[in-house]
């Protein structure tokens, strides 16, 4: 009998740029439709969610749109941080999921904006 590992929930605060693997517990405080650019397919939308700790812009694509609408609290599985214009969005993609959870009980935390740190990249060269 194989034991199942408890997944580890990060909050919102403890993210860094290009982490990988992420579950997290959010609410969706706002969320809007953006017309996607070039030969992107699908639907694509922008939502700010956070928890206790913060908040972040996530990026939600085809069926995940349905499921962001605001007020709902999210399951996010194997997230991931992207990195676009130097600040971080949360992403799930299709090795991840998005699941809508029954507790409204999560009060999120506007202030800390985590999508609004500027990040550099520095080459190293060894």
């Amino acid at each position: 009998m194989a034991d199942q590992k408890k997944k580890q929930f990060t909050k919102v605060n403890q993210l860094r740029p290009l982490d990988t693997g992420l579950n997290l517990t959010v609410k969706v405080v706002n969320a809007k439709m953006i017309a996607p650019r070039g030969r992107a397919q699908g639907r694509l939308a922008e939502c700010l969610v956070g928890d206790e700790t913060g908040i972040i812009i996530f990026t939600a694509r085809n069926d995940q749109v349905d499921l962001v609408k605001d007020g709902n609290t999210l399951v996010l599985s194997n997230a991931k941080i992207d990195m676009f214009k130097g600040s971080m969005r949360l992403a799930v993609d299709r090795s991840g999921r998005v699941e809508v959870s029954e507790s409204a009980s999560l009060s999120v935390k506007e202030d800390v904006n985590m999508s609004l740190i500027e990040f550099e990249r520095i080459d190293v060269v060894v």
